[in-house]
């Protein structure tokens, strides 16, 4: 990783994100040719980094086959990441590039097209943002103190599986953030599906959102903002006792923006949430919905 200019690759995925998004917001917003446009947004993004990066691995959301992550550098694509939110033409859909080094997020861009709005961050030199053209903005925005859950704006997702042990761990997970303390809950300040991980983990890294929990999610959902989030001071964990590192495909993921003691009070009360849920129904498994 030492030979490799990092900052040079970020311009470069900056302008592909970019160009990608063009291709995005042309596209009439209509189911019939959406998943045309995520293919052909793909092989926009594919065909450019096999030409400049022909010894990298690559993997994307509409052309993987089981391919399993290296130490190899990686580029792990989502071309449209908020799909269902693209049909609907609700402006919450993002380019999702990241580029994973020894299994570690290394580079991250994230760029919605629609609101012309760039999250990006390489290790080790911090993360930035910038809208409409606007100077470039250190993340997070608004450096705050992290509360506990009940005072906490919390981003989740429902995924497409809606039936199975992942689903049922959601459910159960939204159901008691979202109930009174009376009933068993922990009656947080508010829930958001904003419809897209990538820009939801951005928003988590920005200050905007406090946390972001989703069960069997994927690489390319999260890989590109996990960089953002990390490089903002935020970290990505798992809730299971003792799996504070998590890995890039563990489909389970609860990222939590910059605080004092790096999070982990947050974490762990976020994992007792989880847990009632272990103790009633016993292990979690994460299930392959693909």
């Amino acid at each position: 990783m030492s030979t490799l200019n990092l900052q040079e690759i970020c311009k470069d995925m900056i302008a592909l994100a970019k160009s990608a998004g063009i291709e995005i917001s042309e596209k009439k917003n209509t189911a019939d040719i959406v998943t045309t446009t995520d293919r052909g947004v793909e092989s926009h993004i594919r065909d450019y980094l096999a030409s400049e990066y022909p010894s990298f691995d690559f993997i994307g959301e509409e052309s993987h086959t089981g391919l399993a992550i290296t130490n190899k550098p990686t580029f792990i694509v989502d071309p449209i990441d908020g799909t269902s939110n693209f049909v609907h033409g609700f402006p919450a859909v993002c380019v999702s590039i990241g580029l994973v080094i020894d299994k570690q997020p290394t580079v991250g861009v994230v760029y919605n097209p629609f609101l012309d709005e760039l999250w990006y961050a390489v290790k080790g030199f911090r993360a930035f943002t910038t809208t409409r053209g606007e100077p470039s903005q250190r993340l997070p925005l608004t450096p705050r103190p992290l509360g506990g859950i009940n005072s906490a704006c919390i981003a989740i997702e429902w995924g497409s599986g809606r039936e199975g042990p992942n689903f049922e761990l959601n459910l159960h997970v939204f159901t008691t953030l979202a109930r009174s303390a009376a009933s068993g809950g922990k009656f947080v300040n508010s829930l958001r599906c904003i419809g897209s991980a990538a820009e939801a983990i951005c928003r988590v890294a920005a200050g905007q959102v406090d946390a972001f929990w989703e069960c069997g999610c994927w690489p390319w959902d999260v890989a590109a903002a996990w960089c953002v989030l990390v490089e903002a001071g935020g970290v990505m964990a798992d809730v299971h006792p003792g799996l504070w590192d998590v890995s890039i495909d563990n489909k389970r993921y609860l990222a939590v923006r910059a605080a004092e003691a790096g999070g982990r009070k947050f974490v762990e009360e976020f994992g007792g949430v989880v847990g009632e849920r272990r103790s009633t129904y016993g292990p979690l498994t994460v299930v392959d919905e693909s």
